[in-house]
């Protein structure tokens, strides 16, 4: 950043300062925008319903002291650290104080679990090392990472920062190469070759950020030399760019992006261009192969498996576990990373179609009409000592392509204490809507760039007093009327750079009323001395575009995934839909006489004469249960 700023110094003098070399855009802590609309609804009901449980907390923090995951060898240990993580995106965004205290007070009481040896574990000496144990770890340790740039109170500070080196030193005395008599990486787990706990690659890096010692980079530098599994090195085949992530020995979606992820923050460290290149790499080739239309991947179980093909396979459709929401929200974070990291808006898109559809389809925003009941069954509740009415999980696990229901399964559950439980879906769902400001408006160079259109106000604080504010009007993605107005700017030229996505192919761009360039997939940046008064008004193209494979269609209009959903269309019912010849929708109207909560409805004239009704997809399936069956891609009728 070329100019000086009051926001996010501090965060960017500590964990992320390598940044400022490497990266096209930066990530404004705290945020920039404050926002309108369902999106901000969104990330609002998350922090009111699940991040400010006063009750949640204490459970989470309390599987350290019980090291309750000696039971089954589980990934209990990950709860917090995953919903603190969601709750230091939250509060740099709603700068919430009774959040900020219940998360202050969280820490304290797990920095008081760390044991003699320096640990804060949820296995016991006796079973450590093995199962989720050091994957537990990472999220520690990232969890204590995020909350310390927010936190006030320097004496806090500084016992997370020794707390930090404890528990990082204690991994160094177990962990490192065989031929040092030490215990490899990849042999520290017995899932997925190792790969999860390979994972905490990126604390270590982080970590070194903050303290700058040698050693916590040279352990970065072991896991990296160390390939991420015991059968080979997933780097370098990203690098060499030959095989595609489903290809891969080991497959696991969530688990590999989070290496990929550590390799990032690697790199931004050290410069080694064959990192950056490995991350790129993969990040394409997991874009081509493995993202469906409602941004997630995998639909055999949580893997890569192809999915941007098997999406419409009928016999793994009828599985219910697919297109986990863990893999929604880590590949959210990752498209944010090289997005930063690169400034092209294919990232920017790529993001968008997660949030719209996989992230806000898997909230459970209705809950008056939430089953917890179905989505518990299987699980013999009462012989597991268990109650289903103990817990009503704020994101679901899964999410349905072909007609399914919503929510028939809970990802990682596991029971805590006093009849309850939780999942590792619905721990990391608030990073998801947590990420949404952060990705909303990011700084350039010399000024804005905005890549998400939401409805809200803008202020950037300069160090000198001055400050540029911007009302954003619109209603999108309802409509693709997007107007910027200056409200208040400072006397020097600056740029304001706005995302246009790659499937908008028809766009419009005025500056007081004067038409601007646009290039779909890019950034089109306009730079110049600012007036307050001056109106920016961007029109972005809403025709509905159809997709065929394997005799179904999805229809898309912008970015929302567009859903059949049995209250109102058979999502078994084959359609026909006339296209023009670049497949585009030739018939269609916007409706708003749904008679169930939605976000936007959409009539299309059938070939038969009949109507084909459409939500979306967020919206789709919400009572969960057959009455509201949903499908994203439909048959198609071949007569």
């Amino acid at each position: 950043m070329r100019f000086n700023l009051k926001a996010g110094s501090a965060v960017y003098r500590t964990l992320y300062e390598p940044r400022l070399h490497t990266d096209r855009l930066f990530i404004p802590l705290p945020a920039l925008a404050q926002l309108k609309g369902r999106l901000d609804q969104a990330i609002r009901q998350i922090e009111d319903c699940q991040l400010k449980d006063r009750d949640l907390w204490p459970l989470f923090v309390r599987q350290f002291s019980l090291h309750s995951d000696d039971l089954d060898q589980g990934w209990r240990g990950e709860y917090w650290g995953k919903l603190m993580r969601g709750a230091c995106f939250t509060l740099a965004y709603t700068k919430d104080t009774e959040l900020a205290a219940i998360m202050g007070a969280s820490v304290r009481e797990l920095l008081a679990c760390q044991d003699e040896a320096g640990r804060i574990a949820t296995y016991s000496q006796r079973q450590e090392f093995q199962g989720w144990d050091i994957w537990n770890r990472k999220y520690v340790m990232l969890g204590l990472l995020y909350y310390y740039p927010l936190c006030q109170d320097r004496s806090l500070q500084q016992e997370i920062e020794l707390s930090l080196r404890r528990q990082a030193d204690y991994l160094l005395a177990h962990i490192g190469p065989a031929e040092q008599q030490l215990l490899p990486i990849t042999a520290t787990s017995d899932y997925w070759q190792g790969m999860n706990a390979s994972s905490i690659l990126e604390p270590f890096v982080l970590l070194y950020n903050l303290t700058h010692e040698a050693r916590y980079l040279d352990f970065a530098t072991y896991i990296v030399n160390s390939g991420a599994i015991a059968s080979g090195d997933l780097f370098k085949l990203a690098l060499e760019g030959k095989q595609y992530p489903y290809q891969y020995p080991v497959t696991k979606a969530y688990e590999m992006m989070s290496c990929f992820e550590g390799l990032l923050e690697y790199y931004r460290v050290t410069g080694t261009p064959s990192c950056r290149q490995a991350v790129e790499n993969f990040a394409r080739l997991v874009l081509t192969s493995d993202i469906t239309v409602i941004g997630c991947a995998g639909c055999t179980h949580e893997l890569f498996d192809h999915s941007a093909f098997t999406q419409t396979d009928p016999e793994l459709n009828r599985r219910t576990h697919m297109q986990e929401t863990c893999v929604t929200v880590t590949w959210m974070k990752l498209c944010l990373q090289l997005l930063t990291l690169t400034g092209q808006t294919v990232w920017g898109d790529a993001l968008e179609q997660s949030i719209y559809n996989a992230l806000l389809g898997a909230m459970n925003d209705q809950h008056e009409t939430c089953s917890v009941d179905r989505s518990l069954q299987g699980y013999h509740l009462e012989a597991a000592g268990l109650r289903a009415d103990s817990m009503l999980l704020p994101f679901d696990s899964y999410s349905p392509l072909l007609a399914n229901l919503r929510g028939q399964y809970v990802g990682g559950l596991k029971a805590l204490q006093d009849g309850r439980f939780y999942g590792c879906c619905a721990a990391i769902g608030s990073a998801g809507t947590g990420l949404i400001p952060q990705a909303a408006v990011l700084l350039n160079d010399d000024g804005l760039s905005v890549n998400l259109y939401i409805a809200g106000q803008i202020k950037l604080d300069f160090a000198d007093g001055c400050s540029w504010q911007l009302a954003v009007q619109t209603d999108y993605p309802l409509s693709g009327f997007i107007r910027i107005v200056m409200l208040a700017v400072p006397p020097q030229p600056l740029t304001l750079a706005l995302r246009i996505p790659e499937w908008s192919r028809e766009n419009q761009l005025l500056l007081n009323n004067q038409a601007q360039a646009v290039k779909p997939g890019s950034f089109a940046r306009l730079q110049r001395v600012w007036q307050a008064g001056d109106t920016l008004t961007l029109q972005l193209d809403m025709r509905i575009q159809a997709r065929q494979q394997n005799g179904y269609l999805a229809f898309r209009r912008g970015p929302v995934q567009l859903a059949a959903d049995a209250r109102i269309q058979d999502p078994d019912q084959p359609v026909s839909v006339e296209l023009d010849g670049q497949g585009y929708v030739m018939n269609s109207t916007l409706i708003d006489d749904i008679p169930f909560p939605h976000g936007l409805g959409v009539d299309m004239a059938q070939t038969d004469g009949s109507r084909l009704r459409l939500i979306d997809y967020a919206s789709a399936g919400k009572t969960w249960q057959a009455d509201s069956r949903t499908a994203a891609w439909l048959p198609q009728n071949s007569r």
